[in-house]
């Protein structure tokens, strides 16, 4: 996949690609999306639109138990 590819990204191939990074090498989801972020060529920033909101759950509750985020809704990384 090239820059050009990037313009037909969807968050449903996004995020079975983060699933299928974070199953196959043992990566945290964070870790995976800032990869294929890197791989794509987007900028991190603007990942969230192609993050799901299972994927975006699944980032928190790592953030949380790295105590990065305290557990309560004040706190969201999106």
């Amino acid at each position: 996949m090239n820059n050009e590819s990037v313009e037909f990204m969807t968050r449903v191939k996004f995020s079975k690609m983060v699933d299928k990074l974070v199953a196959e090498s043992r990566v945290s989801y964070m870790d995976a999306v800032l990869h294929l972020c890197e791989k794509y060529l987007i900028e991190p920033e603007d990942a969230k639109k192609y993050v799901s909101k299972v994927i975006k759950g699944k980032i928190e509750v790592e953030a949380m138990n790295l105590n990065y985020l305290k557990g309560n809704n004040e706190s969201s990384l999106f």
